[in-house]
């Protein structure tokens, strides 16, 4: 039977989320995949940080974050690191879950994480949009040299099996582009502002429900979408660009006379994502766009995604996801530890 340690880099939502998985499918991890873990690290940018080799109480860990408490009084030993990195070389662990705010410019100071987790030996997984953008190639290889897994299922599409999708069942296949709706946030906006809400309305609803941040301007601008564009086009197409080099626009131009308008003529507004490959490059746009009744992307509703691949074998091969949230944030996490764990 194997076992394996754990270290757990931010402990937000989607990190007490896959917490609480981990938790629940104990049983089955060890008696379908063959394996047990136990996490010997946590550390949060605000809520302090523990060590322990021989494991961490993670029930007593998840208590401790809902009520507001630190998690200090979980650590063993000397005092934990408070600075990021000397924590992943100072905790003893052989996969580490990144899940740190997503840093859309340059995805730092997450890469760094990674890439020391790598340097030291461990697996590296992560949720974080930021480090694929822009520092694939560089943590790819290093994890290759390492004898080690770089995964990131949960970067897009949350638990959808995307990356995996292309990594195995999908042999000899050419994608050429895809298109979708990859921001549930602004999708939801749309939806809400058909329903009668102005702009800024739909926006405050969907901070009150947790789907964006108190600052919502990564959604409603389009960098979450434009991060998402360029992380599949680095990894799935060979063409490595940033979320700067995707022609970007976001929906705040849309207003409730141009949704009225839309409806009346059987048509939605969408934020829609697109990537086509040109050349040696790729061409990336995210955009407001008016969809007739008849497009798919005129049926995914409120925070729900969808993506369609054009591949040379199959021209429209598409996903959807509904409702996403941390919890499937967290499956996407757990897959690519059973995945590490199995070598697939």
């Amino acid at each position: 039977m194997a076992h394996t340690s754990i270290i757990l880099i931010g402990f937000g939502n989607v990190g007490q989320a896959f917490a609480r998985l981990l938790l629940r499918k104990r049983s089955q991890l060890k008696n379908k995949y063959g394996f047990t873990y136990q996490v010997n690290g946590i550390a949060t940018g605000r809520h302090g940080a523990a060590i322990n080799p021989h494991g961490l109480d993670l029930e007593f860990a998840l208590r401790l974050m809902e009520r507001g408490l630190s998690l200090d009084a979980l650590h063993s030993g000397p005092p934990a690191p408070a600075d990021m990195l000397e924590f992943i070389r100072a905790c003893p662990g052989e996969v580490l879950f990144e899940n740190t705010p997503v840093n859309h410019a340059n995805g730092q100071p997450a890469a760094s994480y990674l890439q020391a987790a790598l340097e030291m030996g461990m697996h590296a997984i992560t949720a974080n949009k930021g480090p694929v953008a822009h520092c694939y190639a560089e943590l790819s290889q290093l994890a290759a040299s390492k004898g080690r897994r770089f995964l990131f299922e949960s970067t897009v599409m949350d638990g959808a099996p995307i990356f995996s999708l292309f990594r195995g069942p999908l042999p000899a296949a050419d994608l050429r582009g895809f298109e979708g709706i990859l921001n549930s946030t602004s999708n939801l906006v749309l939806d809400l502002m058909e329903d009668g809400q102005s702009f800024d309305e739909a926006v405050s609803h969907c901070q009150k429900v947790g789907l964006t941040e108190t600052d919502p301007s990564n959604d409603v601008d389009g960098w979450d979408a434009a991060i998402k564009v360029a992380v599949l086009s680095t990894v799935l197409m060979g063409a490595p660009i940033t979320p700067q080099l995707v022609e970007r626009s976001g929906i705040r131009a849309i207003t409730p006379e141009m949704i009225a308008e839309a409806k009346a003529q059987g048509e939605r507004w969408k934020l829609v994502c697109t990537a086509r490959k040109s050349g040696e490059g790729v061409s990336a746009q995210v955009a407001p766009r008016r969809v007739p009744n008849g497009s798919t992307l005129y049926a995914i509703n409120g925070s729900s995604s969808y993506v369609e691949f054009e591949l040379d074998v199959l021209p429209g091969l598409g996903i959807v996801e509904n409702n996403p949230g941390p919890e499937t944030t967290a499956f996407g996490l757990l897959a690519d530890l059973v995945n590490t764990m199995r070598g697939g």
